[in-house]
Formats: structure tokens, sequence, C-alpha cells
């Protein structure tokens, strides 16, 4: 161990086992929040700019925030999402797209919003109410919504027994597929679920989201992890130092055998 190659290549060990601290190291910063957000903020009502912008991804503490946003419903964009749940109850929602206006009109570029507007117990029912929402959306010149932002769902493919135009998942980008009038359209990637229902529709239970831990344990996870190859690097350099010395150790009782 104390000749030249083998002190050579315990510091490069030293310098592999250094990066792999440093590593969990990293990985344990960022294992503990130590600035969570305050309890409740999702229930202050702010402005949906404040939160976020068209196309952009929400951040995991705001979702589920509570906001405010200035529109229209665009009649004939009203469409129905099955295969959701109103306290454990089976049902429909429906949901329409809100174009977001400002003092002056609509914005500049054309920016829209999807809203999940209620819930209907059966399709009839859903389908009864987005008469009536198309009936009330026309001539409509603008109306101030609050409710909860949630994140997009994503879109799913439909199962082999499945009605392939039967969307079960509040996925925009689905939704933006049917809707009318898009060219050049700015949307919002997240999805409003309204506080106040319209059309005959029963309120869709949006409770506030709860609040998550402030430690991450699959980067602590991580962080042992890096220490253990850090501690391996030590063992690798022990043991192939070893199998040398027992390699030449072997090979002079060879030679003594032999001479004998």
């Amino acid at each position: 161990m104390l000749r030249p190659q083998w002190i050579g290549l315990l510091l490069l060990c030293l310098v592999v086992a250094g990066v792999f601290a440093w590593l969990g190291q990293w990985q344990l910063g960022r294992a503990i929040d130590t600035d969570p957000p305050p309890a409740g903020i999702t229930e202050e009502l702010k402005p949906i700019d404040e939160i976020v912008q068209p196309g952009e991804y929400l951040s995991e503490p705001l979702v589920g925030q509570q906001v405010e946003v200035t529109g229209r419903f665009v009649p004939g964009d009203f469409l129905v999402v099955a295969s959701r749940y109103n306290d454990d109850v089976e049902g429909y929602w429906v949901t329409g797209q809100l174009r977001v206006g400002t003092a002056d009109g609509d914005r500049i570029p054309p920016t829209s919003l999807a809203v999940a507007i209620g819930w209907a117990p059966t399709a009839d029912d859903a389908a009864a109410a987005v008469e009536a929402l198309d009936a009330e959306a026309r001539g409509q010149t603008g109306l101030e919504l609050t409710g909860r932002l949630i994140s997009d769902e994503g879109p799913v493919l439909p199962g082999e027994d499945d009605d392939p135009q039967t969307m079960t998942r509040m996925s925009p980008a689905a939704l933006l597929g049917q809707w009318s009038d898009v060219d050049g359209l700015d949307v919002y990637r997240q999805y409003l679920v309204a506080d106040e229902t319209a059309g005959g529709l029963t309120e869709i239970s949006s409770p506030a989201p709860e609040a998550g831990s402030t430690v991450n344990w699959l980067n602590i996870f991580y962080a042992a992890e890096w220490a253990i190859f850090a501690g391996f690097a030590f063992y690798l350099w022990y043991r192939l130092a070893k199998d040398a010395w027992e390699k030449e150790v072997e090979d002079v009782e060879d030679a003594a055998a032999e001479a004998s």
C-alpha cells in the first residue's frame, strides 16, 4: 500500500469519493425544504396572472391556488368530461372555454382558460346543462369567475371498447382540439374548478390541498446512495492492493516450491 502506484491510486479514490460526497450533500440540500410556503396560502384569492402565465407550468406549491379571472364563455364550446367523481359519486363534468378578457374586451393575443363549471349525475343532465349554458353564453359580454387552479391531468388513449370521442380526463390540451376559433390562441396549461356553478349543475367538490411534507425522502435515499459509493471507492482501492499483494506472495511461494 505504500508503493507509489498504490498511493497514486489512493489519491484518485480520494478525488472520486470527494465528488460522491459533494453529490450526497447536494441531494441532502434538496431533500429538506427550509422555506416551505405558509399554511393556507392557496386559499388567498389572487389574480390568475400573479400565479401563472399562459403556456407556463404551475409549480407544485401553487397547485390548488384560489384565483380570480375575468372573461366570457365561447358559445358552442361547452364539452362534457365523463368518469368524474363528486363526493364518491360518479358523474360528468361540464366544461367551457373561457376567453380571458380585460377592461377593453378580449386579450390580445386571444387567451383561453379551460373551466370545469359543474357536475351532473347523468349524461342527459350534462347534455341539458350544455344547452342551457350555450344559451346563456350568447350575447354575454363578460363575467368574473373565482375558483381553484389545477394542473392538466393529461390526455389518455381510449380503450378498445371505449368511445374515442368520450373524454375521461380534464386536459386543456384535449379540450383545445375540440374548441372553435383557436387560431393564434394562447392557452393556460391549467384548468379552473369554478366556485359557483351555472346551468343547473352541482358545484364540484374541490377541497383545499393538503400541506405537503417538507422532507423529500427520495432525495435522502439518493444522498445515502452517494455515501455508499464514496465508501466503496476506498474499499475498491483496498481490495485491489490486497489482491496484488496476495498474488506476489503466491508467486514467491511458487518460486520457493520450484527451487526445493
